[in-house]
């Protein structure tokens, strides 16, 4: 398995395997500063090179514990950040705002929780649906000519926002969910950021963590999890979508790996271009997902995977 690719209209080399940031400050359920902070230094340390976060993971906390945690070692790594999902003072969810203004104001602020000069790359996080996606870019590139940013991309993307958004700014990512129980993406996604030459950035490699088998009822979460609120987390969902860890616990004890690995290396087995961010705040799991660069996935287990994994997944994603 290729361990790196190219980020896609970049001379930026990024290990295959990233870490996603978001629940070091909110929504799985109680977080540790210190220990994420020990967990962002290990990730450089065994050659993870590619971090995601957003403004709104922790309304800025997320990329002041990265300020924090990557302060003098910003050569070491590549960083993603994301602007469009405003929150209150609060926390409260204030809608999403594509106008220009607010991405100017977006980045600034970014920039300074992280304390950085430039934004290796910087991801509209989900469309304004008043604000056009050539007028959203067009801001964007306006950035990128200002040195703040250096790379563009955009998240939970279709086929006609990514060759709309492109014609605007060369995309260098697409990242949109994907995973064993979250195959949208292979409808015409993937096909399209091949041909474009964009990198997809596959997030919630995991299923948010089911597929590793950790969550066998709604008892194994906490209360303040995030994850209690979705359709694929009620207890009867979870109870059918089982099936999908029983196929993935087949392969995983066959091959004496883990169930985590199996999960992303289908992922990064669809194609060579696919990068993955599955997130963990612990040392541990991040080794694991790490350790899945060494995996290959066999024709057989493959073939296993296609003629045994459930079609369809009970519950949608949000």
């Amino acid at each position: 398995m290729n361990h790196t690719t190219t980020l896609g209209h970049s001379n930026l080399k990024v290990n295959r395997i990233g870490l996603g940031c978001m629940g070091m400050s909110e929504f799985y359920g109680s977080f540790n500063e210190e220990e994420s902070i020990n967990t962002l230094h290990k990730a450089l340390d065994i050659g993870v090179n590619f971090f995601d976060t957003a403004d709104m993971y922790g309304w800025g906390a997320n990329e002041q514990l990265l300020g924090k945690a990557f302060k003098g070692r910003w050569s070491d790594l590549i960083l993603a950040t994301k602007f469009a999902v405003m929150r209150g003072s609060n926390g409260e969810f204030l809608g999403l705002n594509g106008k220009p203004e607010y991405i100017r104001q977006a980045c600034e602020q970014s920039l300074q929780n992280l304390g950085v000069d430039t934004i290796d790359l910087y991801y509209m996080h989900r469309q304004d649906p008043k604000v056009e996606i050539e007028e959203i870019v067009g801001a964007m590139s306006d950035l990128v000519k200002q040195g703040k940013v250096k790379h563009l991309g955009i998240c939970e993307a279709s086929v006609e926002m990514i060759r709309r958004a492109h014609a605007i700014h060369p995309l260098s990512a697409v990242q949109n969910e994907y995973s064993l129980w979250s195959r949208e993406p292979e409808q015409e996604i993937l096909d399209v950021c091949l041909e474009l030459g964009i990198t997809f950035v596959a997030y919630s490699p995991l299923g948010r963590g089911f597929l590793t088998g950790a969550i066998k009822s709604r008892a194994d979460l906490e209360a303040t999890d995030w994850r209690l609120t979705l359709p694929r987390f009620t207890e009867a969902a979870i109870k059918e979508n089982l099936k999908f860890v029983e196929v993935v616990e087949q392969i995983a004890q066959d091959k004496k790996i883990t169930k985590a690995q199996v999960a992303l290396a289908w992922v990064l087995s669809q194609n060579d271009k696919i990068v993955t961010i599955p997130g963990t705040r612990k040392i541990h799991r991040l080794e694991e997902n790490y350790g899945t660069l060494n995996v290959e996935l066999t024709n057989h287990d493959l073939s296993t995977i296609r003629n045994f994994m459930p079609t369809k997944t009970i519950g949608n994603r949000y």
